[in-house]
């Protein structure tokens, strides 16, 4: 339809020139001496459209000369723009599809376009770290060291890749400079994290530990492991003495102070430094919060000498602690252990063959056996003796 109608405005037209064109008795003289030229209206007027449509040609033609500089540079500009960002796309398809050689060359491609510089940088880096070759992937972190706007990116990276090289102080010296700049976010504290663990420096651990919990940014069961971890490597530590022991935990929160895998390490770390009265004060306040049978063992390790108050004291709360547990076979072995240290002859006999008949663990058996032939040998009881002992080498070789 609209073709339509140009056609019939351009016939009308045509038609309306013709007829103006067919009355126009109007002519045109130039004179330039000694010359005189004669046109008719009409064919002046021709003459002045082609002239304008040839000076418009003319006209066009020197403009788009001159501007063919530009043009061409812009042009130009746009391939690398189109280039550029193609191999970006194609270094983060490769990248994520595990083709981490094609990544590499097509962050190089991608590159060449500096407004793509910084990210390209960091995918050739992460797919030479992928492909071991770490010199590469140093060069690539290098290329952005001095870009203030991919600083937070490029160290984060640098963290990551080098805790995954298991490159700990490299790591953290990265986390240092991120921190000084500034910026502090949960990815960072994670990583941050990672690196400590692989240092193997256990109160930082346990520090980032508890400030990645009030985030919620560890699942309660990695968080519990890497706390057991941490208490396990500070209070095992065979460099500690007496002093330093005691100042390890005393820096260790209430809340995880009862937790049974603290407590026994705890106590255990004390009795093996002789410090008895308090790997017992330990246990009890961990039992009291949560029965565990290793604080029990641990319990029973850090026994008071014999005859003394503290002793007794043990007796009475490991009979109280059986009234409620009368099948903790644990429990029965430890006061047996601690009758017979306080030459309760009775007793001791009595809460040894409970616990040996309730034992499911060999070496539980083993040491049941073991107490009983002492208390025998201390009984003059030679033959009852020599069979517990027997027992008891029996349990050790199952």
């Amino acid at each position: 339809m609209r073709v339509f109608l140009w056609l019939l405005a351009l016939m009308a037209a045509a038609i309306g020139i013709a007829v103006t064109a067919r009355y126009n008795p109007g002519n045109v003289v130039l004179f330039y001496d000694p010359y005189r030229i004669d046109l008719s209206l009409n064919f002046f007027v021709v003459l002045q459209v082609l002239l304008f449509a040839l000076l418009y040609a003319v006209v066009r033609a020197v403009r788009a000369t001159a501007n063919m500089p530009a043009r061409v540079a812009e042009y130009r500009q746009r391939k690398r723009e189109r280039d550029g960002n193609k191999g970006l796309r194609d270094a983060l398809k490769a990248l994520f599809e595990g083709r981490f050689g094609h990544a590499e060359k097509a962050a190089l491609r991608a590159a060449e376009l500096p407004e793509n510089a910084g990210v390209a940088a960091l995918i050739g880096a992460r797919a030479a770290h992928r492909m071991r070759q770490n010199a590469r992937r140093d060069q690539w972190l290098a290329r952005i060291a001095d870009d203030a706007t991919m600083k937070t990116a490029r160290l984060m990276t640098m963290t990551e890749l080098l805790v995954d090289d298991h490159q700990p102080e490299a790591a953290l010296a990265a986390v240092r400079e991120l921190n000084a700049s500034g910026t502090r976010h949960i990815h960072a504290l994670q990583w941050s994290l990672k690196a400590e663990q692989q240092a193997k420096n256990w109160p930082e651990v346990l520090r980032l530990v508890r400030s990645l919990d009030k985030h919620r940014a560890l699942h309660p069961a990695l968080s519990a492991r890497l706390r057991e971890l941490a208490y396990e490597h500070l209070l095992s530590n065979r460099a500690h003495d007496a002093e330093s022991i005691l100042r390890v935990w005393s820096t260790i929160p209430t809340s995880d102070r009862v937790k049974p895998y603290v407590a026994c390490r705890a106590a255990t770390a004390l009795n093996s430094r002789g410090l008895h009265d308090e790997a017992r004060n330990v246990a009890e306040e961990a039992l009291k919060a949560n029965w565990d049978e290793r604080v029990v063992r641990a319990y029973r390790e850090a026994a008071a000498p014999a005859g003394s108050a503290a002793l007794l004291a043990q007796i009475e709360h490991c009979e109280a602690w059986l009234l409620e547990r009368p099948t903790d076979a644990e429990l029965a072995l430890t006061l047996g252990s601690l009758c017979l240290k306080q030459k309760l002859w009775g007793k001791a006999q009595r809460y040894l063959e409970q616990a040996l008949s309730d034992a499911a663990d060999p070496a539980m058996v083993r040491d049941a056996h073991l107490k009983l032939a002492q208390l025998h040998e201390a009984l003059q009881q030679p033959e009852e003796a020599a069979s517990h002992y027997r027992q008891c080498a029996l349990a050790t070789i199952l």
